[in-house]
């Protein structure tokens, strides 16, 4: 039984090179891209069709979250659980909790942002059907690599080699 084919893979030797190979693979109705790179490319996204990220509203209700967590456990526990009268100090006053609730409202937020991270990623990947490509190792050196899923292979290949890629490779998984 022959591999299924995920998709072909062209390396290019310049960042200017790969982003307009991404833009001119969209423009040709080509979907699903993805960019390996070793460093970020100011514009990539918009090359690739990447949507805005949502993990900064996650962030934001997990900060909220932290901070409703923290006044309502120093509420319960200062003026419903074990309410002490000490020098005429009422239950709960909200400025004494100002430090414990802005310490727990950036903690839920980073935790929100590593796990939200993770989780929108996809991570852990411990297998990608790109790794199969025989220059992978490249690229997290200095290799610029356009990766094309699912999509007509002999047209992709052919639309990759014509935008000057130095190697162009169908990757199976």
């Amino acid at each position: 039984m022959e591999p299924r084919s995920f998709g072909v893979v062209a390396d290019f030797g310049a960042p200017e090179a790969l982003l307009h190979a991404a833009r001119e693979m969209r423009q040709r109705g080509f979907a699903k891209l993805d960019a390996l790179t070793p460093f970020p490319i100011h514009g990539m996204d918009e090359a690739l069709g990447e949507k805005p990220s949502r993990l900064g509203f996650l962030v934001v209700f997990g900060g909220i979250a932290g901070f409703a967590a923290a006044l309502l456990l120093q509420w319960w526990t200062a003026a419903v659980d074990y309410p002490l009268a000490i020098g005429g100090k009422p239950p709960f006053a909200f400025e004494f909790s100002i430090p414990i609730t802005f310490e727990l409202t950036v903690l839920f937020a980073a935790f929100t942002a590593v796990l939200g991270m993770l989780a929108l990623n996809g991570l852990p990947r411990l297998y990608h059907p790109v790794f199969n490509y025989s220059r992978i190792a490249g690229a997290t050196n200095d290799r610029f690599l356009l990766v094309v899923e699912g999509a007509d292979l002999t047209r992709a290949e052919a639309a990759l080699k014509e935008l000057g890629a130095a190697h162009v490779e169908v990757v199976h998984e």
